[in-house]
């Protein structure tokens, strides 16, 4: 596999991602909210950013485009739809398209819910996701600007992945997803497991991602807003999926 991949955090939660093809050397930033941090993993690694796929145009996932722009060239890929709040847009995209960063082919998907221009990046021959902010680590976006309707619709589309596939989002917030997962999905054995392991690494100050569609279909709740037992624990017993998800967002937001 051509594919090699760098996380790294900036500030206290946000992740950066470095996609590195090692056959051409093309290397590409997933968002860019924070420009030394990009640039220090670059020269850890000794790759040179060719390109930078936008999720979306909040402040903390743009911030650097033009610095690192300037810098190195770099084609910034981001949503049509987003081009009046996204700067220096070189290659426009939406749901369905394709584009090749050396070797790597990407797929795109809209997801609005976080914002109503936000796209994930996928990686279908190597089996790996970039989500952004819509999809966390047993969590899910806040509703900044989409609707329940849009990002439960959002959700289902990712989670019809390959149960394999790796999941890379834009925060480090499996610790406290996970505490309000366990209020609402009580029950569920696997999201107890899991959240033993999230513990030990975080107390260890190691990262929860990546995660897995497959992993987060069984313990996270937003994914699992069909099920009688989360509906019954919340009070929404008998509720359409999406009013249950909706639900679980306000008391989330709550929390």
């Amino acid at each position: 596999m051509s594919l090699e991949i760098r996380q790294f955090l900036m500030g206290s939660d946000n992740f950066g991602v470095l996609v590195h093809d090692t056959e051409t050397g093309a290397t590409a930033s997933i968002d860019a909210g924070d420009e030394q941090p990009i640039r220090h993993a670059l020269a850890g690694t000794g790759w040179r950013l060719t390109d930078i796929l936008v999720t979306h145009h909040h402040d903390d996932h743009i911030a650097a485009l033009e610095a690192l722009r300037h810098s190195f060239g770099a084609r910034i890929v981001a949503a049509g739809a987003d081009a009046h709040r996204i700067p220096h847009i070189d290659l426009s995209v939406k749901e369905g398209d394709t584009f090749t960063i050396g070797t790597l082919t990407f797929g795109v998907f809209d997801t609005p819910g976080h914002t109503v221009g936000h796209i994930a990046y996928h990686l279908p021959e190597q089996k790996v996701l970039f989500a952004g902010d819509t999809l966390f680590s047993l969590g899910c976006g806040r509703l900044f600007e989409g609707s329940p309707e849009q990002m439960y619709a959002s959700l289902q589309k990712l989670a019809r992945l390959p149960a394999a596939t790796a999941l890379y989002c834009g925060h480090e917030y499996t610790l406290s997803n996970g505490r309000f997962a366990l209020q609402v999905d009580p029950a569920n054995k696997a999201l107890a497991a899991r959240m033993h392991d999230v513990e030990t690494l975080r107390a260890q100050g190691q990262f929860t991602l990546p995660s897995t569609i497959g992993l987060e279909c069984d313990t996270n709740p937003f994914l699992r807003a069909d099920q009688p037992d989360i509906a019954k624990t919340i009070g929404m017993e008998g509720q359409p999926a999406v009013a249950v998800f909706a639900k679980l967002r306000e008391m989330k937001n709550k929390g």
